[in-house]
């Protein structure tokens, strides 16, 4: 996962992303793989 996805924190219900989606989704996958920091620059 990117530096600045780790730090923000975008709401305080966030801890249940976690519990929701499993571990093996693609969506996660995903984030973890690609470097989407481009996008905040």
């Amino acid at each position: 996962m990117i530096k600045q996805q780790q730090t923000m924190i975008l709401s305080p219900y966030s801890g249940i992303y976690d519990i929701v989606v499993p571990k093996d989704n693609l969506l996660r996958k995903i984030n973890e793989l690609i470097d989407f920091s481009f996008i905040y620059d």
